[in-house]
């Protein structure tokens, strides 16, 4: 019986580093010369990175993130995720998030993909299944490491596979992403992905509180506004949130602000001062201070910083 138990994960295992092997050379083709690819399908982006990178900070929006070779890193609040080609990261609302590239090189670069959940998607495979009604996870954190199956990670080498067959992404890409929906669903993290697609759910209020924060992160908001568009008390609406995001009300909208500002900097040349009032801050000295703690430079020398790594 144990013999049996230990071929039948030798077989995983095998068939893991194989669908990661194919993977990675797929990616390796399509981002030959670039750190980044927008595919021609829907919410699909592949990257690639020849060296370990510096921890940067952007918004993660809901989405599946698989390595076919190398290791990432990824911070939410307090709490640290690391994954790999065996292992993939999950997130069902919208986070801000810091990331780093721990294993990459010219030999070896690290090639991994990011694919966006269609949310409608996911509600509609719940209603066609029958799956709204199973139990909840108690773990309400609204990101999370699984294990990757060998169904899941062939389901994304056919998706891959359609980037070479442009004409048949309307009619296929759609069915191949159902299906990773669905075993997503029926995995470990379904309970995770249900919470935020069941209407009434604490999880649903929550994430539809982090969409009306996301159009409208620059303007003064007090928790008790939050509170009452989830239909929640002040106290629950607090506890609840942070329980999905790691971190209080307040904290997520100043995270926004602030990788929207640096954004503005970077790709449309503000000065610091007109980002920091662009995204809702009345105080410059307020928005330096902030803005160094988070990213561990001044403004000016931080997005000189960035464009001087950009050029090499």
């Amino acid at each position: 019986m144990a013999s049996d138990s230990s071929n039948t994960q030798n077989e995983k295992t095998s068939g893991i580093n194989s669908g990661a092997a194919r993977m990675a050379e797929r990616i390796a083709r399509w981002t030959e010369g670039k750190n980044s690819l927008d595919t021609p399908i829907r919410g699909l982006s592949l990257h690639r990175w020849d060296a370990p990178t510096e921890p940067t900070s952007y918004m993660l929006a809901p989405s599946i993130c698989l390595i076919g070779q190398g290791r990432k890193r990824l911070f939410l609040g307090e709490d640290v995720y690391i994954y790999d080609a065996h292992r993939f990261l999950i997130t069902s609302v919208d986070l801000p998030v810091v990331a780093q590239i721990l294993e990459a090189s010219g030999e070896k670069p690290y090639l991994g993909l990011t694919m966006e959940l269609d949310l409608r998607m996911i509600g509609q495979l719940m209603l066609d299944n029958d799956m709204s009604s199973q139990a909840p996870t108690k773990d309400r954190l609204g990101i999370a490491i699984s294990e990757v199956s060998v169904p899941l990670i062939d389901a994304f080498n056919r998706l891959l596979d359609l980037i070479e067959q442009p004409d048949d992404i309307p009619a296929l890409a759609p069915l191949i992403q159902q299906e990773i929906f669905y075993r997503l669903l029926t995995g470990e993290q379904g309970p995770r992905l249900r919470q935020i697609s069941t209407i009434g759910n604490h999880g649903y209020q929550i994430a539809r509180v982090i969409d009306w924060l996301k159009d409208n992160f620059s303007k003064p908001v007090k928790v008790e506004e939050l509170a009452g568009k989830a239909g929640l008390s002040v106290s629950a609406f607090h506890k609840h949130f942070r329980s999905m995001t790691a971190m209080s009300p307040l904290q997520f909208q100043k995270r926004m602000r602030l990788n929207e500002a640096r954004r503005l900097m970077l790709t449309s040349h503000l000065e610091a001062s007109q980002a920091a009032f662009e995204v809702g801050y009345e105080s410059p000295s307020q928005f330096s201070r902030e803005y160094n703690r988070l990213f561990g430079a001044p403004p000016i020398r931080d997005i000189k910083t960035l464009i001087q790594d950009s050029t090499k």
